[in-house]
């Protein structure tokens, strides 16, 4: 389980993969100056609820993984994230389809 903190105190914990993919999306946005909301359910044993953050370029954000080995990349996948992140909803983790274009390397 990967981990994103936003600002110090709230956290996404989430599997590696999710976190690599939602990484490349943020990071995406956040290198052209886009601001966005993320908005995630919360964990049954947290309340169930959903938070939703607005991230920005001068928010403090960290990801951590438990793993060292970096995933291949869903296409499929980034562009669907991304979509989302463009929406007026904002960034929300959405299952990942199958991929046309599997093994895509990011940076």
């Amino acid at each position: 389980m990967g981990r994103m903190i936003y600002e110090g105190s709230v956290r996404l914990d989430t599997d590696d993969r999710t976190l690599s993919h939602l990484v490349v999306v943020i990071s995406s946005k956040l290198r052209r100056g886009e601001s966005f909301h993320f908005s995630w359910r919360n964990d049954a044993s947290v309340g169930d609820g959903r938070t939703t953050i607005w991230v920005h370029p001068q928010a403090s954000l960290v990801f951590e993984f438990d793993g060292s080995r970096r995933p291949s990349y869903n296409r499929s996948w980034l562009e669907a994230l991304s979509v989302a992140a463009n929406s007026p909803e904002g960034l929300r983790i959405v299952p990942e389809p199958a991929d046309s274009d599997s093994g895509v390397n990011v940076p």
